[in-house]
């Protein structure tokens, strides 16, 4: 069943926007492919999150393996060979680059909302005493 939770979908807004603004305007070498790659992440947490019901460890890992698999399909230039190359919502979803680095700052970008949901957690927990 879906559930709709407001903090974590107007987190993913400002994420989304943060998302667009490194897409459309920052070219560089760093930002631009993994502090995408951290946020975006960060982004799909919090669209599961704001709809899907489930453990936020559930969630965490089902998006950490869905960037994994994507970064998967870069390794083996999926677009490449499914001839997509022109598509640039394809480009855009599955990317087209393998980087161990982004690897990295996926791991990293999840690493952070976990941790933010524990300290999150542990402050309701003491709120609410």
């Amino acid at each position: 069943m879906l559930t709709f939770q407001p903090p974590y979908f107007y987190c993913a807004l400002e994420l989304l926007g943060a998302e667009l603004y490194i897409g459309l305007c920052v070219h560089d070498a760093l930002v631009r492919p993994y502090g995408g790659n951290f946020l975006v992440v960060m982004l799909l947490y919090c669209l599961f999150c704001a709809f899907s019901p489930v453990s936020r460890r559930y969630a965490a890992s089902a998006v950490l393996l869905l960037a994994y698999a994507t970064e998967v399909t870069q390794y083996y230039h999926l677009i490449q060979q499914l001839s997509w190359e022109r598509h640039l919502w394809a480009r855009l979803l599955l990317g087209t680059h393998f980087a161990w680095l982004g690897l990295l700052a996926y791991t990293t970008g999840i690493a952070v909302v976990v941790t933010a949901e524990q300290v999150f957690q542990a402050r309701a927990a003491a709120n609410s005493v």
